[in-house]
């Protein structure tokens, strides 16, 4: 696990779940979690259930942004995600890894998680168990 506490999230646009341009400044004024990911990184994959029950459980105290990066073809990441059912997540998408690159990232699966105000609180490369004493205590950090 690295942070770069403190530091504000990246500036770069990725197309928010209806289509729209977004950015991570959109979301200010509750904690985010931001999980960059990919149909083809098994752990992502394995990890995104796990997303679906902590934005479910959070209730809305917390977002959760799960970004696909990469060069997928867009119709490949929506029959993903149809597949999956998830209930509480929205897909985003980062077709040009703009996030990645601005965070200076070049594995996935990602965790980056900002406190209310934009500001990092902790990064996690690679999977990590949502529901256990680690996470709580990271969440916790950023106000959940």
């Amino acid at each position: 696990m690295t942070s770069n506490a403190g530091k504000r999230g990246p500036d770069s646009a990725f197309e928010g779940a209806e289509g729209k341009p977004v950015k991570l400044a959109d979301f200010k004024g509750k904690p985010v979690l931001v999980n960059l990911w990919a149909t083809w990184c098994v752990p992502c994959v394995r990890e995104m259930p796990a997303l679906d029950t902590l934005a479910a459980r959070t209730g809305g105290r917390l977002t959760v942004l799960t970004i696909n990066e990469g060069l997928e073809k867009r119709a490949r990441i929506d029959d993903f995600w149809k597949a999956k059912g998830f209930k509480a997540l929205k897909l985003y998408v980062d077709k040009n890894n703009g996030l990645m690159l601005a965070l200076k990232e070049s594995g996935l699966p990602i965790s980056v998680i900002y406190d209310k105000d934009g500001k990092e609180v902790a990064r996690i490369q690679g999977p990590i168990e949502w529901a256990g004493p680690q996470a709580k205590a990271l969440l916790a950090k950023a106000g959940v």
